[in-house]
């Protein structure tokens, strides 16, 4: 049987019942007799299994364990011949 929550317009009053699915909202205050409303709460979900979140503790696949291929820093020779290909500014004599 589900716990329902209930809260009155007139005192501001909180209180809960247990209630089959099929029973009719109560519509009165216990205490002061005032009409009263259902309160909606949030449901508390758990998601369950890997890639919901990025802080998830993820077991590493074989595809994604490989060594990942890094950036190599250009040669030294390289960094010549591409400085080289640069034009190279000239000062104007005044």
């Amino acid at each position: 049987m589900p716990l329902y929550e209930y809260e009155c317009e007139s005192c501001g009053i909180r209180f809960e019942r247990m209630q089959h699915f099929k029973d009719e909202p109560l519509k009165k205050c216990l205490e002061c007799n005032g009409p009263v409303h259902r309160v909606i709460q949030p449901v508390g979900i758990i998601f369950k299994g890997s890639g919901f979140y990025i802080t998830d503790n993820r077991q590493i696949s074989s595809a994604s364990s490989r060594p990942h291929k890094q950036l190599k820093a250009p040669k030294k020779s390289e960094e010549k011949a591409a400085e080289g290909s640069k034009p190279q500014k000239t000062e104007a004599a005044d």
